[in-house]
């Protein structure tokens, strides 16, 4: 095993906002809090010390023992549940929807973060407790985000009418995904564990919450995850105030459009919000709530409320409010002890848009870690990129920008018409020079001829190029099937391929040596050679 870190830049995959969020750019200072390094644990430690209630450890404590209750709890995280009441415990928390099967590598690579992170700060800060949290999906309802994972290159779909949240779907119907899975697997010992534990996920579990719950609970009791539900009752009912305050005055409208406003003059936009964030959630659907008319309607639905009759809703049955992308760190803030939330780009660009919502209503804002993202490179494939020259930092350059590069390295003839492009400019700024003393037609005759001889050049340039490439048709063929078999879809692989290819390979070793290597504090791009 090689270990390799380059700078998330070097990779092109990742944006201005999160590159300049590294860099702590004085355009992004305004949008978070404490930055992620031993410094900002320690102010955040104090700060989340201070506004975060006693009572609502034990709501907390009680509600995850309640969820917990039909699993196969490891001693480790149910100490971790236990120590949750103590006012010196504290979380790191990393969400993810409810994917199928887990979905894209990165949900490891999320998970294994965050434990790495609290294992980290509890060496920095022992007098704390540190407990890793991953915080399920289970309110989200677009089904086609999660109804599928890529398995060598194929797509398994569970194909079933979606409505409501994902997190109470049943998992009827996932037998016959599970039989077309086992048929690309083999039947080797880590194939029968793979089949096991999809089987024993879905085929016994009722609904898909419960399915994940027991998914990721098998891959990481061990180190003491503790697994979160948000929809739960009695978490609901602590969040129940922020709740009525969104209907009745709209605050994360009114304070997040202020902040995008200032935010959009450097950065995109992750998400706008709506005049009100929470949505109606049913057994079999879940729809905005929209104040129009003097009342509350549920979308799509003949559902209304008076406003009275709304806040006593709230009261008597808060699993009903669920928050939506705006809301739904606020309500994990409120309900956890959190210092930290782990994510992905996208995750942190929303996240940015919060944190004066979150001064607003008085609620601690989190430390945004980029999580960590990881490319495997098996031996052989080393091997190739060694023989091909690419270096590691190259192998992720645009493919026709690698394949020009090496293309030009490989031949004797000079490829690059730089010095005769500007040898051209400098024989038309001596014709400038005449130019300039008669008329103005032919000086923009003589303009309009360099414009048109340098463009010329420029043709000629890249057909030169075009040519050597075919020459070196080998070449280009190799560095083609190589990139694209590291990188599928010219993307990152962890958003492709599902932990099941190199876990058939690997087995446990290739959670162990994701463990041993995960450094979330470096702020670095890993390449793990295996």
């Amino acid at each position: 095993m090689k270990v390799t870190q380059i700078p998330f830049k070097k990779t092109g995959f990742f944006s201005k906002t999160m590159l300049d969020y590294l860099e702590q750019k004085k355009t992004i200072n305004p949008f978070y809090n404490n930055f992620p390094d031993i410094n900002g644990f320690q102010k955040q430690i104090e700060e989340k010390r201070k506004t975060f209630a006693l009572e609502t450890r034990l709501v907390l404590a009680d509600a995850l023992k309640n969820q917990y209750n039909s699993f196969d709890i490891s001693d480790k995280t149910a100490a971790n549940i236990e120590l949750l009441k103590q006012e010196n415990t504290f979380t790191i928390t990393t969400g993810h929807q409810l994917n199928l099967f887990t979905g894209p590598l990165y949900f490891l690579y999320k998970i294994i973060s965050t434990i790495n992170l609290a294992e980290e700060l509890s060496e920095k800060f022992p007098e704390q407790n540190f407990i890793p949290i991953y915080w399920m999906a289970t309110e989200d309802h677009d089904f086609d985000e999660i109804n599928y994972f890529n398995f060598d290159g194929k797509k398994v779909t569970w194909n079933r009418n979606d409505g409501g949240a994902v997190g109470r779907f049943s998992t009827e119907g996932l037998d016959e995904v599970f039989e077309v899975f086992s048929e690309h697997l083999g039947n080797s010992k880590n194939a029968k564990y793979l089949k096991n534990l999809f089987s024993d996920g879905y085929i016994k579990h009722n609904n898909l919450a419960d399915a994940t719950r027991f998914i990721a609970n098998e891959l990481f009791k061990d180190f003491g995850l503790v697994i979160v539900d948000g929809d739960d009752k009695s978490l609901k009912q602590v969040f129940a105030p922020f709740v009525k305050d969104e209907l009745e005055k709209e605050t994360s409208f009114n304070i997040v459009s202020k902040t995008i406003i200032e935010l959009d003059k450097n950065y995109k936009i992750q998400v706008n919000p709506r005049e009100i964030n929470l949505f109606y959630l049913g057994d079999d659907f879940r729809e905005r709530i929209i104040f129009e008319d003097n009342c509350y309607k549920v979308n799509n639905t003949d559902i209304s409320f008076s406003k009275d009759e709304i806040l006593k809703e709230v009261d008597t049955n808060p699993l009903a409010f669920s928050p939506n992308v705006i809301m739904r760190p606020l309500y994990q803030e409120v309900i956890l002890p959190n210092l930290c939330y782990l994510g992905g780009g996208g995750e942190m660009a929303y996240w940015l848009e919060l944190q004066d919502y979150f001064n607003k209503v008085n609620v601690t804002f989190p430390i945004l870690l980029l999580r960590n993202s990881v490319q495997v490179v098996s031996e052989k494939q080393a091997k190739k990129l060694s023989k091909l020259d690419i270096s590691l930092e190259e192998m992720f350059l645009n493919q026709y920008d690698l394949i020009s590069k090496k293309v030009v390295e490989n031949t004797a003839i000079e490829t690059n018409f730089a010095d005769k492009i500007n040898f051209l400019k400098k024989q038309f700024s001596d014709l400038k020079e005449v130019a300039v003393k008669t008329d103005i037609s032919f000086l923009n005759a003589v303009n309009a001829q360099e414009r048109k001889q340098i463009k010329g050049l420029e043709n000629l340039e890249k057909r030169l190029l075009k040519a050597e490439k075919k020459r070196q048709k080998d070449l280009v063929d190799r560095i083609t099937l190589l990139q694209n078999e590291i990188l599928p879809n010219q993307s990152l692989e962890e958003r492709q391929r599902n932990f099941s290819e190199y876990y058939l390979e690997y087995g446990s070793g290739f959670i162990t040596a994701l463990k041993q290597i995960l450094k979330p504090l470096e702020l670095e791009f890993t390449i793990l050679e295996l």
